[in-house]
């Protein structure tokens, strides 16, 4: 508890501002539109807070992060996006806590973690599992009869690379996680379509656009100053 009120005093004014308005944006759309699923109002709060401690490298983030993963996994077997429970359940979440244990072993200072920086060979090796993993994935989702087989799939690949992003501590998380999450408005529109309680998840992964689009620029910052302080 002292960690995480500690965490949420070190953020600073914008992001602090930037957070309340996505609680809020989130919290006001789900009650606006008579949602009951509060499940769904959970998980959006959980996963939108833990973004924006991602995007300090603050390692709470994380653990956020895995809580997000389960509880929007159930969230989605609801509609039956098994792409998405498989990436949470299978992907996601694990890599999530594997990424809890790689930031505490590589701390720059407390509460942030050391940015790496990706060599050539790190992006084919990456290239290849995601290559490997999408289609794999691919036929499992086929034999679940997965609605949206098209964009469930590119989900996969674009889940798969930001997760892998985040536990090789790479500022570009935040560009794959911004992809995965215009994807994932468009599964979530698609779903609202035939739902209107889903209308909520098609606002909550616009929000995770701006944070992660936040956490990519303010991860390139944490670089250049990690950098300077060797120099």
């Amino acid at each position: 508890m002292k960690f995480l009120i500690e965490s949420i005093v070190g953020l600073n004014w914008y992001e602090k501002l930037l957070w309340i308005l996505s609680v809020c944006g989130i919290t006001v759309c789900f009650f606006v539109m008579g949602n009951t699923d509060y499940l769904t109002l959970i998980a959006s709060l959980i996963g939108v807070s833990g973004l924006i401690f991602v995007a300090k490298g603050n390692v709470i983030g994380q653990v956020m992060t895995v809580i997000f993963g389960l509880l929007y996994a159930i969230v989605s077997i609801q509609y039956r996006y098994w792409s998405e429970v498989i990436t949470y359940l299978g992907m996601t979440a694990p890599i999530a806590l594997a990424a809890v244990v790689s930031w505490i072993r590589h701390p720059y200072t407390k509460g942030e973690v050391r940015v790496r920086a990706m060599k050539p060979r790190d992006w084919i090796i990456l290239s290849l599992l995601t290559i490997v993993v999408t289609i794999g994935f691919y036929f499992i989702l086929v034999a679940l009869h997965t609605p949206n087989i098209l964009f469930s799939t590119i989900s996969i690949a674009t889940s798969f690379l930001a997760a892998s992003l985040v536990l090789l501590r790479s500022e570009y998380y935040g560009i794959f996680y911004a992809l995965n999450d215009i994807v994932l408005i468009v599964l979530w529109v698609l779903a609202a379509i035939d739902n209107l309680n889903y209308l909520p998840m098609v606002l909550c992964f616009f929000i995770f656009l701006i944070n992660d689009l936040y956490g990519f620029y303010n991860w390139q910052r944490l670089k250049m100053q990690q950098k300077r302080s060797y120099l």
